[in-house]
């Protein structure tokens, strides 16, 4: 069991590093692998216990594949297939295939030096996708090539974790006990009950769940989602991350998806640093000093290796300018599945423990590593390599949705019909159950969640996006998201829906600038028809109503800026009222007598 004082010694050195290296322009991955080295057995020895917190801490890996599970929709990998499965898949392959024969010509038997070329092949997609973000660099084509190689690596550890404990010493040894057969039947038989019972028990579950209402209760089923899931694959001798994959990917295309996701992102962001810091604990300093050598050998040498073969199939692919260099620079540090195989690997005597723990501290050294030399190609050079100023790149494949709605009730439905129509991408929320269930069984793609939640906003990909509709009925709950929109999406334009005068003031507190009255349009396009029933014209008719919301809209504006003296907001309305009748009086006037130019000039009209 971890103490509270490990646990305290942890968030004090997450405190303090992962700030410092985020102000350094390094990655928190990077904070937290230093502050494991820091407080671990070969710094301060504040913490020595390095074992039992790795293993509590592998639960953030866990949680990791799950999110990736839920990301895996079927629609996102046909966009992106020929990045993933056939950029991605050359790169895994080739970079396995000449890492393992560097692996054996180092001395390691075929099964091992495989082992070690794929782990080695990898890179941290965490990491990675941070750098690029913070670079600006996400869209550019080195960018989501770099996406799609990630992705396909991300699903190229499924198998592994799968076939790893076969592998194993005792499995391979003829005279064992162990039948691989059997092993294998128990994966079948483990992956039918996740899959059929899955389906037919998951989202049932947690529609009666999220009937209730309660967030802390569907909190608790999402992690009891994942937990069973990983114990039950667990129990046949596979890897629990890959139990919580198959989870993931079972809801990936459910109503939950968003709100799964905004769940247990909190969860998995402690854990996971809890992993690293972990993993920097475990890192053996002693080989700094006792093998100097072969660790800057072990270390330069993938590096190397991936950097070359990397930028070789990005101008294979026809990479333009020095984009494929770009992406051979991108990816050359190893990634934190590299530490979960070569681990399990030691577990089940496919690699000795010095070897294992060469390894680790080799990706740990490249996790380092790996940004600054990207940082060193971007200022020194490419200025050598590729001079030529790159030109723009094309659109993206996989585009994010321009367009959220923010409830799904009578007011949302016409704004994504209309939006469905036009073939303009969308996410729609919503936090009713019941609306939600209503909604899909007509074919509408509505998914279950709060969007006054920031982490939930975040999941559906309001960074990305360009438009939010706000078409909340609850006046708190639309206020509240205004408020989040306006602190952490300020590029949003935000369309809202206000049931009255006072919702919209509100609203216009938070920066919202074009928002409609609930049934405002609707009264005025009902008073054009009244007015037509009375005998006038049609062309009468809506002049008169266009007046009027011209009127209307600009005393709102006035109204807004005394809109907490109840004793201005009544003598304006008189005053408004009053304005509005003269502005009918003399339009009445001046179509009973029209004057000529020259008089109306003279009258001031």
């Amino acid at each position: 069991m971890i103490s509270l004082e490990q646990i305290a010694i942890f968030l004090t050195a997450a405190v303090v590093a992962v700030p410092l290296f985020r102000w350094l322009r390094l990655s928190s991955i990077v904070g937290y692998l230093a502050a494991g080295l820091a407080i671990g057995p070969w710094g301060l020895r504040l913490v020595t216990d390095v074992d039992n917190i790795l293993h509590t801490a592998e639960f953030g890996i866990v949680l990791l594949m799950f999110i990736i599970g839920l990301e895996l929709q079927p629609t996102r990998l046909w966009a992106l297939r020929r990045t993933v499965f056939g950029l991605g898949s050359a790169e895994v392959g080739l970079l396995t295939l000449l890492l393992a024969g560097a692996a054996y010509l180092g001395g390691l038997p075929p099964i091992p030096a495989l082992v070690v070329g794929f782990g080695l092949s990898l890179s941290s997609t965490p990491l990675v996708l941070q750098v690029l973000v913070e670079r600006g660099q996400i869209k550019a084509q080195h960018g989501r090539s770099a996406f799609g190689i990630l992705l396909f690596q991300d699903l190229a550890v499924l198998p592994a974790l799968a076939v790893l404990p076969l592998l194993s010493a005792g499995s391979l040894d003829s005279g064992g006990g162990g039948s691989p057969w059997l092993a294998l039947g128990k994966l079948a038989a483990a992956l039918a009950v996740v899959v059929f019972g899955g389906r037919l028990l998951l989202r049932p579950l947690l529609r009666m769940v999220a009937k209730t209402g309660v967030t802390e209760a569907f909190t608790a089923a999402a992690l009891l989602t994942i937990i069973a899931t990983a114990l039950l694959v667990n129990q046949v001798g596979l890897s629990m991350a890959l139990g919580a994959f198959l989870a993931g990917v079972l809801l990936a295309d459910s109503e939950f998806r968003h709100e799964l996701e905004a769940d247990t992102e909190p969860f998995k962001g402690l854990l996971l640093g809890l992993f690293f810091i972990a993993v920097g604990m475990s890192a053996n300093l002693g080989l700094v000093t006792g093998r100097p050598g072969t660790l800057a050998a072990v270390t330069l040498g993938f590096l190397f290796i991936k950097v070359l073969a990397v930028s070789a199939l990005g101008k294979l692919t026809r990479h333009p300018g020095d984009s494929a260099f770009r992406l051979g620079f991108t990816l050359p540090a190893g990634g934190e599945f590299a530490f979960v195989l070569f681990t399990l690997a030691a577990r089940q005597r496919l690699l000795d423990a010095a070897t294992a723990d060469l390894l680790i501290l080799a990706v740990t050294l490249s996790m380092i590593l790996g940004p600054l030399l990207l940082a060193f190609y971007d200022a020194f050079l490419q200025a050598f390599l590729s001079p030529d100023e790159e030109r723009s790149f094309d659109p993206m494949e996989e585009r994010e949705n321009r367009v959220i709605v923010a409830s799904f009730g009578r007011f949302g439905q016409i704004v994504a019909r209309i939006l469905r129509a036009r073939r303009i991408r969308f996410t729609a929320l919503d936090a009713n159950q019941t609306q939600v269930d209503f909604v899909r069984r007509f074919g509408n793609k509505v998914f279950y969640g709060d969007a006054a939640r920031l982490e939930l906003l975040r999941a559906a990909g309001a960074d990305q996006a360009e438009i939010f509709v706000l078409a909340i009925d609850d006046v708190d709950a639309s206020v509240r998201v205004a408020e989040l929109l306006r602190d952490h999406f300020p590029h949003l334009k935000v369309f809202a829906r206000a049931r009255n005068r006072q919702h919209a003031f509100r609203l216009m507190e938070f920066g919202v600038r074009y928002l409609i009255r609930e049934t405002y349009v609707s009264s005025l396009e009902l008073t054009t028809a009244v007015l037509e029933a009375l005998g006038e014209t049609r062309t009468d008719a809506v002049s008169t109503v266009r007046l009027f919301r011209r009127h209307d809209e600009k005393t709102l504006l006035a109204q807004y800026a005394m809109k907490d003296d109840e004793a201005k907001l009544i003598a304006n309305a008189r005053e408004s009222a009053r304005q509005l009748e003269q502005l009918f009086e003399a339009d009445r006037q001046e179509e009973a007598s029209p004057l000529e130019p020259a008089e109306a000039a003279a009258s001031g009209r």
